[in-house]
């Protein structure tokens, strides 16, 4: 069977998930190229060689350069903070990599831009980790839509919820805008764009009424393991400036003629993870959370008046859902993780030259949500409607 050689660019959170998605994915699915955990890249202070041995890697190193252009790598999988996702990808491109990357695509519009470009010319394929579309039930939502069980579409609300930026989390890399671009904003609107972007099969066309705020405008710098104080700031302050949002509302338009709302927020109390959608068109409609991930809402609104409702499925039916007949017998559900796996089977499936289960973002498709970004911090800047025409 044909290998490829991985290498992962980063560590921590998304470094793991990755890490258990590439060791896993060919124990529960039969991909036409086997990954082969090659290489791990980390700064010095995160020690790679641990996180090697901990989660399989075969080497690791704290070069990235050199481990992009080494010719035993085919494809390099960049989780790093965003505002170096551009460097790291164009370069293994121009080496003739594949690469996968985390979302958003970068942390800014003309990086993205950039990446768009670079993967027009390269030879290598592109990929960008929107795991919540290899959710069975967003999978399903969108093969529903497609099936046209949903008729014209007229409204899509989309939330995603967090609540663990309290006063207490000091200033990380995710509050820096010069690391991470921006905020709750390109941290989980980017998610939800792309998701009613992929379920509904529409694009975007004008952003409204957008409002962008910052609630905690100062953090505590965090600590070394050394017990010294990190991050810009004079000698003995202990407070830095947060730069990004810590919530952005905004109003959409879709090429299909339907209205939207979108809303991320990353202290919004008493939601962990609460990440979903209901779009509404004029034969039924269709509601996810994923903090019920394994199900699917639907009314069908072609049922005699008297019987129509809401139902649940249950989308764990090896025979009947994307993915599913994978991992365990029906109703046995699956986690946040085999997202990540079911992306990854996929990914090698495009690789080999097969259709994927549901469609793959590329970066030309992820820089499409990117300039959905750009259009809503546009339009809470200036306080007026933006068509996506000028944000080029």
């Amino acid at each position: 069977m044909a290998t490829i050689n991985v290498a992962l660019i980063g560590q921590g959170f998304m470094g793991r998930s990755h890490s258990n998605a590439w060791g896993q994915v060919a124990k529960f699915f039969k991909p036409p190229i086997t990954p082969v955990m090659h290489t791990v890249f980390g700064q010095p202070e995160e020690n790679p060689p641990a996180f090697a041995a901990n989660w399989g890697w075969k080497n690791a190193s704290t070069d990235w350069q050199q481990v992009v252009r080494s010719p035993e790598i085919g494809l390099v999988d960049v989780v790093t903070p965003n505002y170096i996702h551009a460097p790291v990808a164009i370069e293994a491109l121009a080496a003739g990599k594949h690469v996968a990357c985390e979302k958003p695509l970068a942390g800014t519009l003309s990086d993205a831009r950039a990446m768009a470009e670079a993967a027009r010319k390269a030879n290598g394929k592109t990929f960008v980790w929107f795991n919540y579309r290899r959710c069975p039930a967003v999978a399903l939502a969108h093969q529903l839509v497609k099936q046209g069980k949903l008729g014209e579409i007229r409204h899509v609300r989309a939330v995603y919820l967090q609540d663990w930026a309290s006063e207490a989390v000091p200033l990380l890399w995710r509050f820096d805008k010069s690391l991470a671009g921006s905020g709750a904003h390109g941290d989980l609107n980017a998610h939800i764009i792309d998701m009613t972007r992929f379920v509904t099969g529409a694009e975007i066309v004008e952003v409204a009424g957008a409002i962008a705020e910052t609630f905690i405008r100062k953090r505590k710098l965090p600590v070394g393991a050394a017990g010294e104080t990190l991050g810009a700031g004079k000698a003995g302050e202990q407070m830095g400036d947060v730069t990004v949002d810590d919530t952005v509302l905004f109003l959409a338009r879709f090429s299909n003629g339907a209205v939207a709302s979108f809303e991320a927020a990353r202290q919004a109390t008493g939601n962990q993870n609460r990440n979903g959608f209901e779009i509404n068109g004029t034969k039924g409609a269709l509601k996810f959370d994923f903090e019920r991930m394994n199900e699917l809402q639907w009314y069908d609104a072609t049922l005699p008046r008297a019987v129509q409702g809401w139902s649940t499925i249950m989308c764990t039916h090896g025979g009947d859902h994307p993915y599913v007949a994978n991992w365990w017998p029906d109703a046995h559900i699956i986690g946040y993780e085999h997202g990540f796996t079911n992306q990854a089977y996929d990914i090698l499936k495009a690789i080999a030259g097969e259709e994927p289960t549901v469609p793959l973002p590329d970066f030309e498709d992820a820089y499409q949500t990117q300039r959905v970004l750009e259009a809503a911090m546009i339009s809470a800047a200036e306080r007026r409607p933006v068509k996506l025409d000028e944000v080029k």
